[in-house]
């Protein structure tokens, strides 16, 4: 990972223009090539960036970052405070609580906890950038991608958006629905999946370990 602090004005040029003025700033570059532009008040959100696969072409006070589809997000630097390159290493992901593991292992033994006839396919269905949580099939037989968590908030909300965006590029699935489950869903996070188009579902999971409490019971 590249981490630079500059004095910088940025300039996207594609599909819409944006402009941001001078001001101090940080330019991060990851491995996988991504480009992302940072103020020190906006959480972890950046102020623009360009996703992977794209080009970064340094020249002397301007870096030019160019995806595929030729759009363009041009950072002049004025003046360079601090640039330093660190190797992270490969991450091993997320590693999820045991009520969060449990919660998924019981929603994949009860599908139809999200609605009438629905059925699993597979658990952890892989993307290239991680897993979802469940891969489902509705009543109907569209395919469903459910990301759960103990407590819904805003990062898991786009975290299923990653997914979606990557799952609905496979002719095999598109279109792929979203699910968002938790104990408990946050107002916001709510909200902006609602404006996605993702469902919301607060699962108990006191219900859920009775109705496995009950099935080890049967015999």
């Amino acid at each position: 990972m590249r981490l630079v602090i500059a004095k910088c004005s940025v300039d996207y040029v594609g599909r819409l223009s944006a402009h941001l003025p001078l001001a101090t700033r940080l330019l991060m570059v990851k491995a996988d090539g991504s480009v992302s532009i940072h103020a020190d008040d906006r959480a972890y959100k950046p102020l623009n960036w360009m996703s992977p696969p794209c080009k970064l072409q340094e020249a002397p006070g301007v870096w030019k970052v160019v995806n595929k589809a030729g759009e363009e997000l041009r950072i002049t630097l004025e003046e360079i405070f601090q640039d330093t390159s660190y190797e992270l290493g490969v991450d091993p992901g997320l590693v999820k609580d045991g009520v969060e593991a449990h919660l998924q292992e019981l929603l994949a033994a009860h599908p139809a906890t999200f609605g009438e006839g629905w059925t699993l396919v597979r658990r952890e269905y892989m993307t290239a950038i991680g897993p979802v949580d469940l891969l489902c099939r509705d009543a109907a037989g569209g395919a469903v991608a459910v990301e759960i968590k103990r407590r819904g908030d805003i990062d898991g909300v786009e975290q299923l958006t990653r997914y979606l965006e990557l799952m609905n590029r496979d002719p095999l699935l598109a279109p792929v629905q979203g699910v968002f489950a938790a104990q408990e869903i946050k107002p916001q996070a709510r909200v902006l999946a609602t404006d996605r188009g993702i469902r919301c579902v607060v699962v108990d999971y006191d219900k859920l370990r009775g109705m496995e409490r009950n099935e080890l019971t049967l015999f």
